[in-house]
């Protein structure tokens, strides 16, 4: 029987996705053989088809630079949703390579400080599609067109330029190879953006004949960024040249809204031009700085070599055992796209912009943006409490200065700027989870203080979950998503609360992590949009999805009735009990039905009317273990992982969304996911490797093994911990970090009493 609706099949590409385990023994990685490059199964290009909008170029991990190439998009009057990173598959034209961009966003921003190489007749407008001589972009082929960690190269064919390009954290190296030319230029657009982006005020200066410096202050998601530059040149500039928009100025700098700054060469058959920018969120003498901090010589090789050796240490965090190459490419660059963001958005020396439009100096941690915390703190975040523990601590108290900066946590936080994107104060979630792992590395009393103000103020409907416990319909947009958020966010305070010994906070934030019941209604079976204690809104259809300005955000009744991760006990009961919950939860998958010529885009990769192109269905497929059937997550995660993920460049089924839909792979692939985002139990699944080895603090790693695991053996039939019986359908994040082994018998038949028995099902709170 096939789970997969049939509109959503033509837009598929088979994947093989199959897991088994983890190896990593107890022998410290510095005793180890150096370990084969990793990054050979990075293909940047997978997610840049169909709606995936990652960013494709060159950066390193967790780097404030992603230099790429950005393209002109889509015919005038079509639908340019897709080039939110600035990159999409099916285009062949390119207008620049800028120094910043988003990755799986559902909205364009960015694409700062472009430089374009041209010859022969100055052009400096970018041009369009239907015109494209009316300006300076150009074609290229896909096959002159190379990406891989680290690194991108691509041939401008109007121009028969040769450009490659690397990255340190904070600086853009640009190498540009030129044909003989009497008037050979590199623009320095500051026009350019991506998506909402407008450039407000920009400033260019030559500061002498191999370095120019500049800003650039726009408004778009981010409602007032500022990135300034110092771009520094290995050839002499033969002269200078100023332009407003497409008038040139005299002098050798210029402010206005939409500066360019053009500069002129004449070279040689095959002459290579360099340039190093460094870039900064606080000045161009900082962004000097970075450059001779991270990038003081000339060798471009070298760079790229020192780019692909940061990403080869990450990803040798996680080592696999398969026959399957096309699996590990599929792993690893879903590992690679959890690692673009958080972006680091401070200096070589510390200093950084705040919301508080003031520069933070010595500080004492990396201040951090682009945070998607509707996404990425159902998966992403704990991830990172696994393989990224050295950055927790940073992801924390960025967002802790964030608060002391805004007076609440962050919700959709971009370049120091809040945008209020999405529903929930989701931060909390992700703070609460560092605190009840035992993180420490940051002022535990201040997040306390940070999650209960948040919580507690009274905007975007929050002054009506603590007047009435929920969201009258007809009062605030998205009333259901928002209230059904919010409860997961109060339940993960109310964690920290009793961690603390905060008991009074601890019965009320936990009465508030209940009123998710407030938005069931039991005679439709659904949550729906409540009007009053006795009023329902009306009509109401559990298919119906209204973008925007209906009652959920990016779905419908069905997906959100199952949105309750911190209580799945509770909702169990609020279906009727574990039978009753399982026929709706098996019903999900098989329900047909049309969501609306208003549904948003972003729901895609259905499943019945499980949605896994968006993240509130994440950890859905994960809850039938708490409901006694753990065999049946492993026939839905298998067969997502194998149709849903896949090595093709549409080979993600939805927004990449920052690294949460990677990170529910890395996860899922490996065999276990967070339902709870902040209980620190992971519930086993379906592990597709042989063997797989996770790197953890201390040296110590958790070897994961499946035996007898294959295409077919997809149902755990048993397991053990560390060589002892181990009966629970989950793992807690403490045995996790302790290391040792982990062994998973696959079989191709379910074990209907594995995970069964109510003592072995993972649990919303531990009595």
């Amino acid at each position: 029987m096939s789970f997969l609706s049939t509109k959503k099949k033509m837009l598929l590409l088979p994947m093989a996705a199959m897991l088994g385990g983890l190896g990593l023994g107890q022998v410290a990685y510095s005793q180890q053989k150096p370990a084969a490059s990793l990054t050979k199964y990075v293909d940047p290009y997978i997610g840049t088809g169909f709606h995936g909008h990652v960013f494709l170029g060159a950066n390193v991990p967790f780097g404030a630079v992603q230099l790429g190439p950005t393209q002109l998009g889509p015919a005038k009057g079509k639908d340019g949703w897709d080039w939110c990173s600035g990159y999409h598959i099916s285009d062949s034209t390119i207008i620049g390579f800028q120094h910043m961009h988003l990755s799986g966003t559902g909205i364009g921003d960015l694409g700062d400080v472009s430089i374009m190489p041209t010859t022969g007749q100055l052009k400096v407008m970018k041009g369009t599609v239907e015109d494209m001589q009316s300006g300076y972009a150009s074609t290229f082929s896909h096959k002159q067109e190379t990406a891989r960690a680290g690194y991108y190269a691509v041939k401008l064919k109007r121009y028969n330029v040769d450009v490659r390009l690397t990255t340190t954290q904070r600086v853009g190296f640009h190498e540009y190879t030129f044909p003989k030319s009497e008037d050979a230029h590199i623009i320095i657009d500051l026009q350019q953006g991506i998506g909402w982006d407008r450039p407000a005020k920009t400033y260019i200066k030559q500061i002498n004949d191999t370095t120019i410096a500049g800003y650039r202050y726009s408004i778009g998601w981010a409602k007032d960024q500022r990135i300034y530059f110092t771009a520094i040149l290995s050839k002499p500039i033969k002269n200078f040249v100023v332009y407003d928009t497409t008038t040139s100025k005299s002098g050798n700098e210029l402010e206005g809204e939409r500066v360019k700054g053009v500069l002129n060469f004449q070279t040689k058959a095959g002459e290579k031009i360099y340039i190093k920018v460094g870039i900064s969120p606080v000045s161009s003498e900082n962004a000097l700085a970075n450059i001779k901090a991270e990038l003081p010589g000339w060798n471009f090789n070298k760079a790229v070599a020192d780019a692909d050796a940061s990403w080869n240490k990450e990803l040798q965090k996680v080592q696999l055992k398969t026959a399957d190459e096309d699996k590990k490419r599929v792993f690893y660059t879903a590992f690679y796209h959890t690692m673009i963001a958080p972006s680091i958005f401070n200096d070589h020396n510390g200093d950084y912009w705040g919301t508080d439009k003031k520069v933070h100096s010595k500080e004492g941690f990396n201040n951090l943006t682009t945070f998607s915390l509707w996404d990425t703190y159902r998966g992403a975040n704990p991830l990172y409490t696994v393989l990224q523990p050295e950055r927790v601590n940073d992801m924390i108290n960025t967002m802790l200065a964030i608060y002391k900066q805004q007076g609440s946590l962050p919700v959709w936080h971009l370049m120091a700027n809040e945008t209020y994107c999405m529903v929930g104060y989701s931060a909390v979630p992700v703070v609460a989870d560092a605190i009840l792992k035992g993180y420490k590395g940051f002022d535990v009393n201040l997040a306390y203080e940070a999650m209960k103000t948040t919580a507690m103020q009274d905007i975007r409907g929050t002054n009506f979950v603590k007047k009435l416990g929920f969201i009258p319909a007809d009062s605030t947009a998205e009333s259901v998503s928002m209230g059904l958020e919010y409860a997961i966010d109060d339940w993960s305070l109310a964690q920290v609360a009793r961690k603390l010994g905060k008991q009074d906070d601890y019965a009320y934030f936990s009465k508030r992590g209940q009123y998710y019941k407030n938005y069931f209604d039991p005679k439709a079976g659904f949550m729906r949009g409540r009007l009053s204690e006795t009023a329902w809104r009306t009509p109401y259809n559990p298919f119906t999805s209204i973008h925007e300005h209906g009652d959920f955000t990016e779905g419908n009744g069905w997906q959100y009735t199952f949105l309750v991760p911190q209580d799945v006990e509770g909702l169990i009961k609020l279906l009727g009990g574990e039978a009753k919950f399982n026929q709706k939860l098996d019903s999900l998958f098989i329900a047909k039905g049309d969501m609306g010529k208003f549904a948003s885009s972003d729901i895609s990769g259905l499943i019945g009317q499980y949605a896994h192109g968006n993240e509130p269905s994440h950890h859905v497929t994960y809850m039938y273990a708490y409901s006694g059937q753990p065999w049946k997550t492993a026939e839905k995660v298998r067969y997502i992982m194998k149709d849903f993920y896949t090595s093709k460049p549409d080979g993600i089924i939805g927004n990449e969304d920052v690294g949460q839909m990677s990170s529910w792979y890395v996860f899922s692939s490996l065999g276990f996911y967070p339902v709870n985002p902040a209980n620190g139990n992971y519930v086993f699944g379906s592990p597709i490797f042989d063997e797989a080895a996770i790197k953890l603090p201390g040296g110590k790693t958790m070897r994961v093994v499946a035996h007898n695991n294959s295409n077919h053996n997809i149902y755990i039939q048993r397991a053990t911990l560390n060589g002892k019986n181990y009966t629970k359908s989950y793992i807690t994040h403490a045995e996790l970090v302790q290391g040792g082994e982990l062994v998973f018998e696959m079989g191709s038949k379910p074990n209907l009493n594995w995970g069964k028995a109510p003592q072995d099902r993972p649990y919303s709170v531990k009595q």
